[in-house]
């Protein structure tokens, strides 16, 4: 059968439709993966470790006490008439702190004189009666019996001479006992005691408290596992640092504030606290201002060496995964991006010290491993720290022209 001319036309123009159209879809599937293919790779900033050498700074806890402490006590018992000092202020030593009724040791010193004078007046005659009983011995007019008597009565006479005057000497103490002075020079607190009070020479008759507060202990303790850990790295060469008494410590107020004085480490305990396993270490600090007070809480940071070829990565290139692994992103030599685990150490800074996992030269990934996936290309370029990218956007200050 024939069939009609326009129809053959509409089947002929449909049958070369077809191929043109199979034929764009297959452009445009080979498009949409080759742009898939050809994508950039993703820009990410890097840092380079290199070994260097960086301190070893531990924060420990620890409480304030004054250099010298001292309870001022009576030395003679009597009834106190006069507090002399102003609570709460700075005493100097020998600065008179209470008088005691001075009234009865000021009569001890004169029955102690008066003792020693008749003392004085008994070996004068003793010595009298010595001389002349030798002058007789000497002519045959006296017995030796006679001598020697006189010579043990002046001997005698000495003796009470040298005891009235301990005697008088004692009495002249107690008496300036009386002025009960301050055995040290420092901060005195409150008066534990008030005129009319009657006071002795027991354990239990303290007066007043003197701290010196200039310069002030800082005592803190630390594990004696870390001091241990410490020690032996410095045995096997891997840090170095300073010796007791030249090591230098920070303070930090409870608020965080920084003290503005350095102190030095003054030495450590050699017993270890049975009960904590901690040991004792004591810090000196300047008080000048009077800003550190005795039993204040503080945090001591000191320098315990310089660990040598330590490698280092800012905080942020740190990652932990759901079961707590620290791990880093890195770029290798193909500029591709692979996580590497480590194992973390100590933050100085803003920086986290690498115990184990990196070494010389690899490339650490510290800015845009979000958008990227292990076996992902990657662009790097040097990361720069807030401080370095502000110090280069700071315009240039002007050249003085010397006009």
């Amino acid at each position: 059968m024939q069939v009609p001319s326009p129809f053959r036309a509409l089947v002929l123009s449909l049958s070369l439709l077809v191929p043109l159209g199979l034929a764009a879809c297959s452009d445009d599937d080979k498009g949409q993966q080759g742009g898939q293919s050809g994508m950039p790779p993703s820009a990410v900033s890097i840092v380079t470790v290199q070994p260097e050498a960086i301190a070893i700074t531990n924060e420990l806890p620890g409480r304030i006490t004054p250099t010298r402490i001292a309870e001022v006590r009576p030395r003679v018992s009597g009834i106190v008439v006069e507090r002399v000092f102003t609570q709460g202020t700075h005493v100097n030593e020998g600065d008179v702190l209470y008088r005691i009724d001075p009234e009865p040791f000021r009569l001890q010193v004169e029955s102690a004189q008066a003792t020693l004078q008749r003392a004085e007046a008994t070996q004068l005659q003793a010595k009298q009666q010595a001389d002349r009983s030798q002058e007789l011995r000497a002519r045959n007019v006296t017995s030796t019996q006679a001598l020697e008597t006189s010579v043990a009565a002046l001997a005698q006479a000495n003796a009470d001479v040298a005891s009235a005057k301990a005697a008088l000497s004692t009495a002249q103490l107690n008496l300036q006992y009386a002025d009960v002075k301050a055995p040290i020079s420092g901060r005195i607190g409150r008066a534990l005691i008030t005129e009319g009070a009657l006071v002795g020479t027991g354990a239990m008759d303290v007066l007043a408290t003197i701290q010196q507060l200039d310069p002030v202990y800082a005592d803190f303790t630390q594990s004696v596992n870390d001091l241990l850990n410490l020690r032996r790295a410095a045995q096997a060469g891997h840090l170095t640092g300073a010796k007791e008494g030249e090591a230098s410590v920070r303070l930090l107020f409870d608020d965080g504030t920084p003290y503005p004085h350095v102190g030095r480490l003054l030495f450590s305990e050699a017993t270890v606290d049975a009960t904590t396993g901690q040991v004792t270490m004591r810090g000196q600090f300047p008080n000048t201002d009077g800003e550190l007070l005795p039993g204040m809480y503080v945090r001591i940071q000191i320098d315990q060496g310089t660990e040598q070829n330590a490698i280092a990565v800012p905080q942020q290139a740190l990652q932990r995964d759901t079961g707590g692994q620290a791990l880093v992103y890195v770029v290798d030599e193909n500029n591709t991006a692979a996580v590497r685990p480590v194992k973390a150490g100590r933050v100085v800074g803003d920086r986290w010290v690498i115990d184990n996992g990196l070494k010389a030269g690899d490339r650490v990934i510290v800015e845009g491993f979000q958008k990227i996936r292990p076996g992902a290309p990657v662009a790097p370029t040097d990361w720069k720290s807030n401080t370095e990218a502000t110090a280069s956007t700071e315009p240039p200050t002007p050249a003085n022209s010397g006009k």
